[in-house]
């Protein structure tokens, strides 16, 4: 029986079901899984999202430089391991050991395959990390764009293995299809909407989701088609600047951060999804709501953003407001370019999956132990 390790610096709820998944995964190939967790920085403990498993093993870990570095001990659980699992993270000082040392077993990367918001690219931090990245024997990108980034260090395309990173939607799914037309009527009319057009922002509220962005793109929408009308639901650093721009515009309104079916009843109500800065995980609930996501081309999206295909699933636009205003008005005024988008978000809602994530995992894994 072959025997596979992960290490998690720490273990968020999000990232529950798809260890169980791969747990059941693997049994049924008769591999084995140890995962081996830690606790978050103090920072990190504040924001209350850590996970449970009760067969994971936690290790001491240690914190330096305000969470800068970190030491994990678990050297000792690694004796009958034929794979260990590391995410890439240059502050995780134990991974260091593993690629210079000599080992018994195969090591691999779990990771984005660069760090897609450093300030500064082409610095020392991430010349690192591509060093680091052909130091190891197997790679699992969190998606194609991730795999791309990897490949082209050098690192061998037939021991990448690309898991399309998703989270668990299934409950989500089964509270959007709870929603009646007659809830999302309510709400609208709770919310003060007339008949028009919305759209729904979803997400935190900080610099790299750029609101100043969002605001004037709805401005100049609401210009071009007079009843569109703007939800915002979300949380975070620059909530009063969005609360003072939501009082000020009578058809704009901040819901306040919302989740599960709350959340999904707040997407029922939008035509499309406005999302100009930062997109990340967020795709998966405008594949799983139906309402198309439109965003530019910033060039500091997360991986996920290799689900988007412009024109089938959703829109994404050259960086520049005019071309996002332009491609917003004609999406609302064109039903059956809506409709296509729809039934892409549909597809992709199917493909973008926990339960395939974990298969592809898995498949990844057995490939890594038997090569």
């Amino acid at each position: 029986m072959k025997h596979v390790t992960i290490v998690q610096r720490r273990l968020t709820h999000y990232r529950v079901p798809l260890f169980t998944a791969l747990k059941n995964e693997l049994a049924a190939r008769d591999i084995g899984l140890d995962l081996l967790v830690g606790p978050g920085t103090r920072a990190e403990e504040i924001k209350q999202d850590a996970g449970e498993l009760p067969w994971a093993i936690p290790v001491p870990t240690h914190y330096w430089l305000k969470g800068r570095l970190c030491w994990q001990s678990f050297g000792q659980h690694l004796d009958a391991t034929d794979l260990v699992i590391v995410t890439q993270e240059n502050k995780l000082l134990r991974n260091h050991l593993l690629m210079l040392a000599p080992r018994r077993f195969k090591l691999a990367f779990w990771g984005h395959g660069a760090n897609l918001q450093s300030d500064n690219p082409h610095g020392f931090k991430e010349r690192f990390k591509r060093w680091t990245t052909n130091r190891v024997d197997w790679w699992f990108a969190y998606t194609e764009i991730s795999a791309d980034l990897v490949r082209r260090t050098g690192f061998p395309h037939e021991r990448i293995t690309v898991l399309n990173n998703a989270v668990d939607t299934s409950e989500l799914q089964r509270q959007r299809q709870s929603v009646t037309p007659q809830e999302t009527r309510a709400l609208r009319e709770q919310l003060g909407f007339s008949q028009g057009p919305v759209g729904v922002y979803v997400g935190s509220f900080y610099a790299e989701k750029r609101l100043d962005f969002l605001f004037a793109a709805a401005e100049a929408i609401r210009r071009e088609v007079p009843g569109f009308q703007l939800l915002l639901v979300g949380e975070g650093p620059q909530r009063d600047k969005v609360r003072a721009w939501c009082d000020a515009k009578p058809w704009a309104r901040w819901a306040g951060a919302k989740f599960g079916r709350e959340k999904v009843a707040c997407m029922s109500v939008a035509q499309i999804m406005l999302n100009p800065g930062l997109v990340g995980l967020g795709i998966l609930d405008a594949f799983l709501c139906g309402v198309p996501m439109l965003t530019t081309n910033c060039g500091t999206h997360s991986p996920e953003i290799a689900y988007l295909e412009h024109g089938k699933n959703g829109v994404m636009t050259a960086d520049d407001l005019n071309a996002y205003v332009e491609a917003s008005v004609s999406l609302l005024r064109d039903a059956q370019a809506l409709e296509t988008l729809r039934v892409g978000c549909a597809m992709s809602a199917r493909e973008y999956t926990i339960e395939n994530m974990a298969r592809r995992f898995a498949d990844g894994i057995e490939r890594a132990v038997t090569s």
